[in-house]
């Protein structure tokens, strides 16, 4: 399993972490998803790619720094 972390813009509740952690969860090859606030997402998994993942941030109205 390979973990990545990522730096989100934007985020500044709960329910921002929640909606995050909702549309990653659904990347395939995603195992893990840990969101937390200022801005830290780490995701856990096998096959997953930074695009899938930024696409999945992006669903959710944040963006991803880098990657």
């Amino acid at each position: 399993m390979a973990e990545k972390v990522y730096e989100v813009t934007g985020m500044t509740c709960g329910h921002c972490v929640a909606a995050v952690n909702e549309e990653v969860a659904k990347v395939p090859g995603v195992r893990a998803v840990e969101v937390a606030l200022p801005g830290t997402l780490t995701v856990d998994g096998d096959g997953f790619t930074d695009a899938a993942v930024r696409a999945a941030v992006d669903e959710a109205g944040y963006a991803v720094v880098g990657a």
